[in-house]
């Protein structure tokens, strides 16, 4: 038997459904809003004409001219029979309820989908941090309670839950529990390990031992801001979302996001979540990489909701 199946992808996560494929014929058996009622009605339970008549509030030979236009189209199927007083009554159901029909016979293999979409500039920029479908690494976020030479609390940690969020639709967690504290210096010892670490060299101690190895930095001078070749960026808004080597676990990487302040790191978050297609426009899979991005308040309800790529 022929199975059918519909896929979408939706906002980079392949869904799926089970299809029932029309013959061509009954390609527009659908078009009828009253059977589309009528379809939606079984789809809750089997029922049978009389009981949609009743529901739908309609002559009971006019709901039997539609199913009997939806059983041609197999769309809905007899699944149980009961005689009454010599009269057999039939109770339906759908066959399905996504339907799909074809005008050529040039189907492919499935596995030229997958490979397809592997090659997205987003996978690939993920790369290092996916294998087989599963998220390799852990997510470095700071530690709540005061710590490092300022004895600064961390303030933008949480931005790592809407990263989490997005990882989620484009791989599974692992067996080992994937967020550690920057406290936790085992995260530089370990061996092999890809790491994501957000928030930025005061209040994340794991960010301030990247740092020099960083395309660009983050440093104080009268004030803070993100130093490049080209610019300084000081507006606490600034983020920097960099993709490098991992110094501490050859063949392993480290992705950063940090801001000027933690408004910036949520800058950096929005920025590769939300915003990626114009910020990824630029990367290629060389050493180091970078992006410097500004947030914005669009609709002036003191929140950043957008940004903008400036490097």
């Amino acid at each position: 038997m022929v199975k059918y199946y519909l896929l979408k992808d939706e906002h980079k996560q392949l869904q799926f459904a089970k299809a029932q494929a029309l013959d061509v014929r009954y390609s527009n058996v659908l078009h009828d809003p009253l059977r589309v009622q009528i379809l939606q009605l079984l789809d809750k339970k089997a029922m049978y004409a009389a009981e949609i008549a009743a529901q739908l509030k309609l002559h009971e030979q006019k709901v039997y001219y539609h199913i009997n236009k939806l059983v041609a189209a197999q769309i809905i199927e007899v699944v149980e029979r009961t005689e009454i007083r010599g009269t057999v009554s039939k109770k339906y159901k759908p066959t399905s309820m996504h339907f799909s029909f074809s005008l050529k016979n040039d189907w492919k293999d499935a596995s030229e989908l997958f490979a397809e979409k592997k090659e997205s500039t987003l996978d690939q920029f993920f790369s290092p941090f996916i294998s087989d479908g599963v998220f390799d690494g852990f997510v470095v976020v700071g530690s709540p309670d005061p710590h490092g030479p300022d004895k600064r609390r961390t303030r933008d940690g949480h931005y790592a839950i809407d990263l989490s969020l997005f990882l989620g639709k484009l791989c599974s967690v692992n067996d080992s529990f994937s967020v550690l504290l920057d406290v936790d210096v085992k995260a530089l010892q370990r061996e092999g390990e890809n790491l994501i670490v957000v928030g930025g060299p005061v209040t994340n101690l794991i960010a301030a031992a990247v740092q020099e190895h960083l395309p660009v930095k983050i440093m104080k001078e009268e004030h803070w801001g993100i130093v490049t070749k080209k610019a300084r960026y000081s507006e606490e808004s600034m983020g920097l979302i960099a993709r490098i080597p991992n110094p501490f676990a050859e063949g392993k990487w480290i992705l950063f996001l940090a801001g000027v302040s933690s408004i910036g790191t949520k800058a950096a978050v929005l920025a590769l979540t939300r915003h990626y297609n114009e910020l990824l426009v630029r990367f290629s899979s060389q050493k180091k990489w970078y992006a410097v991005v500004n947030g914005f308040d669009l609709d002036g309800d003191g929140r950043i909701d957008s940004v903008e790529v400036l490097e």
